[in-house]
């Protein structure tokens, strides 16, 4: 079977990667842009192959077994993540210190942070991003009606994980503070997604490639 690594969507790769490797033990990363120059496809079947990632899934048992790292690669656009587990591989040697562990530095794209903290991979809005909404609905809270403040909340980019749906109710909770304070109609909770849409992150013909079960907050 063909190696699968090239993400369709955003939700697919924030869904690949936290669902189906960062919660099963694939801490330790490299991150990077490819260059507008190369070829993507070219890349992915450079690193796979440098990393001997494409093996099946009882080859990565008996690396697992023998104390040898496994690794994951997962591509969207021309952003990449080389992902590894604990163990022995090349990859520490080769990659030295661009290598770090999503417990302490999370893994950001297009507005996503994905981390693992407390034995669980957490998957939220980055800060910067976070702030930016914050600032825009704080200067819209009592300048616009509450059906065009529930559309802004109801359209924003993001699939509702459980870190996620946290901070866009703190988002609405400042909406309507605001609101109350000028005596305006509250913004209805309604409009907070509450479940999350899985995706097929390779495509229609496509599965997640899975290693057991996996808990994401």
């Amino acid at each position: 079977m063909q190696y699968r690594c090239e993400a369709v969507s955003v939700e697919g790769f924030i869904q690949q990667l936290a669902v189906a490797y960062v919660s099963r033990g694939y801490l330790f990363y490299v991150s990077g842009e490819i260059p507008e120059s190369k070829d993507p496809k070219r890349v992915d079947e450079k690193l796979i192959e440098r990393y001997g990632i494409g093996i099946s899934q009882w080859a990565r048992a008996r690396r697992k077994q023998a104390g040898r790292a496994n690794m994951q690669y997962l591509r969207h656009g021309r952003f990449f993540v080389l992902l590894a587990t604990h163990g022995e591989h090349p990859f520490f040697e080769a990659e030295g210190a661009n290598v770090r562990d999503v417990r302490r530095r999370s893994i950001k794209h297009a507005g996503y942070a994905v981390g693992f903290r407390g034995g669980h991979v957490q998957v939220r809005i980055d800060r910067p991003r976070y702030r930016e909404l914050k600032a825009w609905f704080e200067e819209h809270a009592t300048r616009r009606g509450v059906e065009a403040l529930a559309k802004a909340f109801y359209e924003l980019p993001f699939e509702p994980y459980y870190l996620v749906r946290q901070q866009e109710f703190h988002l609405l909770r400042a909406v309507n503070r605001r609101r109350t304070a000028a005596g305006l109609p509250l913004v209805p909770k309604e409009c907070i997604w509450l479940k999350r849409r899985p995706v097929k992150p390779f495509g229609e013909d496509s599965r997640e490639q899975l290693e057991g079960p996996a808990k994401v907050l």
